[in-house]
């Protein structure tokens, strides 16, 4: 039984995130993963300053959060718009129901959830960003559809937020083929977003936004490579860099698919946070840019045996008179063997070469956030996310890390002030990367970073008799260094979002913090993510009477000469 207005019924619950409230099964029926808050916060935040910069040539005025409103609005002046549920004179409005009509301007955006599920992501645009003409949230599921209209009717924001039953990728089609395309698409899928990224690109407006979630980390990663190929266009690999490549996969992707109907995209924000990862791109039409399209995607050589990689770009662009002109690149960047520890390299990509970010978007949303002080419950770890961003490299693709660098000669590990300073030191630019604390993204060749290290085991002595001749650490350090490193401390090394303290890299606040289960037709809780590791992955780390392995013969049943006869299992101990 379903519970009347906000009342949630036998079975279900309600959840309250940002300024909505929405009523939830408990039942696996509809899916709902906690941990994507952050994810939904940051959506909100970037919608928020994409829609600013979009309206405010049209003489509408989305404010910023935290910016009083204006009494203009009359006769060409600047018309100031509210978000639904926004009261006067009450900044912020009220997260209860009954809410104030909506007030959404004439040429607002139009705003694509392509899977909504239960509708709470649409529910919050509605509710937190100004500047909406309207919302369409659609799933597949009917279940989802009936959730998402109870939703909308308990926030009040059915004027905004359209419920719709149907195929996601037929909606978009339609979309287009109408010629009312939509001004931000969200696309947050469970698994993989490759299905729907061609009707995608065709159904967002013309400099509209893309926002894209892949959380099959485990294909982007290099886990499976084929399949990331099949699915992406590009092969993975499994390197330190894995988190930075999943993002320059994903917009390779994109721009591939883009490129067919004479369309680029323009990374504003890439994001990769806890087990997935976000873009945000900006796609334009342009048959002179497309052109420029393949210089900016780059196979990657990845050295099995010390790590060091190098970039191949597929096309060159070249200045010719007022424009530009495109010709193939000459390669490859790297001999038969890596020339420091002579193992061999693989191939991947090809991956996304250009920044990953606008240095200009980036600061804007983080203003805005400086501005409204407790608008999101992990406005902490967004101001830290975001600030590394700011701080990263925009033109050094990938990076190595710190305990990266040191097991491959089998050294301790620097700190990472004094690998910065050394690297400062010697005249390169460094940087962190918001995907993994360790990292160092640097200018500096793989021969001047691997001097260095050799200054390094110089300091700290590593054992090379231990080392066999093959080894990448005794082959690397068998080469005397013609770069005198400096460990000194640098008066830039430390950076800046680190000097404040800022949340950057924060710990998980609860045990098995990741992905849920698919939700399932009709219901049913699925088996929580801890019993199903016991019950697939743990199966040899609690014997104590052989119970839970395999029940078929050993090799000596085979033989016919186990002692336990009839009663052989694969594992037992053998008699004493």
């Amino acid at each position: 039984p379903q519970g009347e207005g906000g009342t949630p019924g036998t079975g279900e619950t309600l959840i309250t995130e940002g300024r909505a409230t929405i009523v939830f099964p408990s039942a696996n029926e509809v899916f709902y993963n906690p941990v994507q808050g952050f994810n939904r916060d940051l959506t909100c935040a970037v919608l928020t300053e994409f829609a600013r910069l979009q309206l405010r040539p049209k003489g509408i005025r989305a404010p910023r959060p935290g910016t009083p409103p204006s009494p203009r609005g009359q006769h060409g002046q600047e018309r100031p718009v509210r978000c639904v549920g926004e009261r006067s004179g009450v900044p912020g409005g009220g997260p209860e129901p009954p809410l104030t009509p909506p007030m959404s301007p004439q040429g607002g955006l139009r705003v694509l959830e392509a899977l909504a599920a239960s509708g709470l992501r649409s529910v919050r645009f509605a509710r937190e960003v100004p500047g909406l003409a309207a919302v369409v949230a659609s799933d597949c599921s009917p279940r989802a559809t009936e959730l998402m209209a109870r939703n909308v009717a308990l926030n009040g924001v059915g004027e905004l937020v359209t419920p719709r039953l149907a195929d996601a990728r037929m909606l978009m089609y339609q979309s287009k083929a109408e010629r009312e395309p939509f001004n931000v698409i969200d696309l947050d899928p469970y698994g993989s977003p490759a299905p729907f990224l061609d009707a995608a690109v065709q159904a967002v407006s013309e400099g509209g936004l893309l926002c894209v979630t892949c959380t099959d980390m485990a294909v982007m990663a290099g886990n499976s490579a084929e399949t990331c190929y099949s699915k992406y266009g590009a092969v993975s690999l499994k390197g330190k860099f894995c988190h930075e490549m999943a993002l320059r996969i994903i917009l390779h992707s994109l721009d591939l698919r883009a490129n067919c109907y004479q369309r680029f995209v323009v990374p504003l924000l890439s994001v990769s946070a806890d087990f997935y990862v976000r873009v945000f791109v900006r796609v334009f039409t342009g048959q002179a840019k497309v052109k420029a399209s393949a210089s900016k995607q780059a196979l990657v050589f990845h050295c099995v045996g010390c790590g060091s990689h190098h970039l191949q770009r597929l096309g060159r662009a070249t200045s010719h008179g007022s424009g530009f002109k495109y010709s193939a690149a000459t390669g490859p960047p790297v001999g038969p063997t890596c020339e420091f520890c002579h193992h061999r390299h693989q191939v991947g990509g090809p991956v996304w070469a250009e920044p990953l970010h606008d240095p200009a978007f980036v600061e804007g949303v983080l203003a805005a956030l400086e501005r409204s002080p407790g608008r999101f419950s992990t406005e902490p770890r967004l101001r830290g996310m975001l600030s590394v961003i700011a701080e990263e490299l925009s033109d050094v693709p990938l990076y190595y890390t710190l305990d990266g660098l040191s097991s491959t000669i089998r050294s301790n590990t620097p700190s990472l002030l004094q690998l910065r300073s050394a690297l400062l030191h010697a005249g390169f630019r460094v940087s962190l990367s918001h995907a993994c604390r360790n990292a160092v993204k640097t200018d500096a060749p793989p021969a001047v970073l691997w001097d260095i290290m050799r200054c390094w085991a110089k300091l700290h002595p590593v054992k090379l008799e231990r080392l066999p001749d093959s080894s990448p650490a005794a082959r690397i350090l068998s080469v005397e260094p013609t770069l005198q490193a400096s460990f000194a401390l640098h008066e830039d090394a430390n950076p800046s979002s680190r000097k404040r303290g800022l949340k950057r890299f924060p710990e998980n606040p609860e045990a098995f913090w990741g992905p849920k289960a698919r939700a399932k037709p009709g219901g049913g809780i699925a088996p929580s993510l801890q019993e199903k590791r016991e019950r697939l992955q743990n199966k040899r780390t609690q014997r104590p009477d052989g119970a839970g392995l395999k029940q078929f013969p050993c090799k000596r049943f085979k033989e016919g000469t186990c002692p336990q006869g009839e009663q052989c299992c694969y594992s037992h101990e053998p008699p004493s």
